[in-house]
């Protein structure tokens, strides 16, 4: 039985999926081939979330059984770090308890954004994959609670996602402190080579190696051609030769460079709306910056 000695716990839209991608370029560590398996938070369930998207979604690429899980590792040689990155796991209140169940040794690696604008690139990642029914931020979030009330999946919990030292907590609560590594958006996005590289030597792996950082992956934007953005989101038999002869992973880099020739800048999150949701979360962050041992404050100017 193989499972991963490490995960990429969250938060979502913190640069979890450019962490996944640095990450398995290194020849000594092996990542799940499905991104975001949310195996610790579902097991065993059925996945019924209502949302537009669920059906060919979170619903479908979803891994709830155990022997299915332990599958996508099958793929495993002679890698040192074999791990997987859920962003959910961060705010699945059930996920800390079945990670220490199935893997209690496992290191655990979060990456944190200024709350106010993580939801706020939720909002417009949705928007860009024409998946948020209002236009405006501030009209999706009032419709928050009759969301969640509605089952709709994590990533439209906009304003909830960022309690991060509620969060966080439950981990610190149930493994070591020395397991548990955690990072800020700004750091990752400042130098990524330094972030990756501290992690590889956390995870035992050469520290020396240096993941090609150059792409920007599951950027949000608009979309400058609505066509285009659906062409390369959504399977398509004409993609079918280009899966025979381009490698998985420079298919990958190809597939986000032409997405984000396509994006244009989404407009910013307004200065009320920003005041609004950064007095939402002082107290939160004032608490995790003590946990985490790092200052935040600048999470909390206007």
């Amino acid at each position: 039985m193989t499972m991963p000695n490490f995960i990429i716990i969250g938060a979502g839209k913190s640069g979890t999926t450019a962490l996944y991608r640095y990450l398995e370029q290194h020849p000594q560590v092996y990542m799940s081939p499905v991104k975001e398996t949310n195996f610790f938070a579902l097991e065993g369930e059925t996945v019924d979330f209502r949302d537009p998207s669920a059906p060919q979604r979170i619903n479908s690429w979803s891994v709830t059984r155990l022997e299915d899980y332990e599958a996508l590792f099958d793929g495993v040689s002679d890698e040192i770090a074999l791990g997987e990155a859920s962003p959910l796991y961060l705010y699945d209140a059930q996920a800390p308890g079945r990670i220490r169940h199935h893997v209690p040794g496992a290191k655990l690696v979060a990456v944190l954004r200024n709350p106010a604008e993580r939801a706020h690139s939720a909002f417009t990642h949705l928007v860009r994959d024409g998946l948020e029914p209002y236009a405006d931020f501030g009209r999706a979030l009032a419709e928050e609670d009759r969301r969640v009330a509605d089952h709709w999946s994590w990533i439209w919990h906009y304003k909830r996602m960022g309690f991060y030292h509620e969060q966080l907590k439950r981990y610190f609560d149930t493994f070591d402190r020395e397991q548990i590594s955690v990072y800020l958006y700004e750091d990752l996005k400042s130098d990524p080579a330094n972030v990756a590289g501290d992690i590889f030597r956390r995870l035992g792996v050469d520290p020396q190696f240096r993941p090609d950082t150059s792409v920007r992956f599951n950027r949000s934007g608009i979309p400058k051609s609505k066509a285009i953005h659906s062409f390369l989101m959504t399977s398509s038999p004409l993609k079918a030769p280009f899966k025979r002869f381009i490698p998985t992973r420079l298919r990958k880099r190809m597939v986000a460079d032409l997405r984000n020739k396509n994006l244009r800048e989404p407009p910013r999150l307004s200065p009320e709306m920003r005041l609004r949701l950064t007095e939402a979360y002082r107290d939160d962050v004032l608490k995790l910056q003590d946990l985490i041992q790092r200052d935040l404050k600048g999470w909390l100017e206007p």
